[in-house]
């Protein structure tokens, strides 16, 4: 294995995202995954039906027991979905130092719109996680919510991509999939330029943790010392093939194949 990975986030019983979907897209691209879980979910394909938070002491101490003795070389945050959770998050993080990249997935947002952050533990969310990120990795309706623009084309994400970079963190992996049309266009905005990515939708129902798996698969790339660029766009060509090939489970938003390539 290349690279250590310490992921930070709820858990789906479901397996298709949260902390199963960061393990084994980790696991998939050759680098190590370890864990500090900030919420348990009953969840399948058809939604989430109930939650059970973790004390923020715990999750800190997950972190902080982790980081004492294997170590990491990239981590990965998802779910923080409470005020104490953000504050226990940042504060290991920044006893840790700046010197481990982070890999920031604003989960804001469910699948069916709802605000998954209240006003005040959005913003300090921002302040505390986002301005830390060596990239962070919103779909579209949760750089809305972060922004406060509204984004309706690619010129759109471009404008949030940037403002997103004045809030502090490096840059911004702008995934363009809530767009209209075929043809889909992530942005990654840095302070050098914007690169593009394209590509043909793929239309399929099974695509519930495609979020999780990116941000995961980007971790697993630069844990294991690759440029951000590089490892962005390993981690697309990871997920649109976990998408092509997926195992069709489910009744509703179905889970990637993450272990595509590794089982013949």
């Amino acid at each position: 294995m290349t690279g250590r990975v310490l992921i930070v986030a709820g858990s789906d019983s479901g397996g298709g995202a949260g902390i199963q979907a960061d393990i084994k897209a980790v696991t998939a691209l050759g680098a190590y995954a370890a864990t500090a879980i900030t919420a348990l979910t009953a969840q399948n394909t058809l939604g989430v039906h109930g939650i059970h938070e973790v004390e923020p002491d715990f999750v800190r101490r997950q972190i902080r027991v982790v980081l004492d003795d294997i170590g990491a070389d990239c981590i990965k945050t998802g779910m923080l979905h409470r005020r104490e959770i953000v504050d226990a998050v940042a504060d290991e993080l920044e006893a840790a130092g700046a010197s481990i990249p982070l890999v920031v997935d604003p989960v804001m947002v469910a699948k069916g719109g709802a605000r998954l952050l209240d006003e005040d533990t959005g913003a300090r969310f921002i302040e505390r996680i986002v301005r830390r990120a060596r990239v962070l990795t919103p779909n579209l309706p949760e750089a809305e919510a972060l922004t406060g623009r509204t984004i309706a084309s690619v010129e759109d994400m471009e404008a949030a991509g940037r403002q997103l970079l004045d809030m502090g963190c490096a840059a911004v992996m702008m995934k363009g999939g809530h767009l209209e049309g075929d043809e889909l266009t992530d942005l990654l905005v840095t302070r050098d330029g914007i690169r593009r990515f394209t590509g043909r939708r793929i239309h399929s129902r099974h695509t519930h943790g495609t979020g999780c798996t990116l941000a995961s698969a980007i971790a697993a790339g630069l844990a294991a010392g690759m440029e951000l660029g590089d490892a962005v766009a390993r981690a697309r060509d990871y997920v649109q093939a976990a998408i092509r090939t997926a195992p069709g489970l489910g009744q509703g938003h179905g889970p990637l194949n993450h272990a595509h390539g590794l089982v013949k």
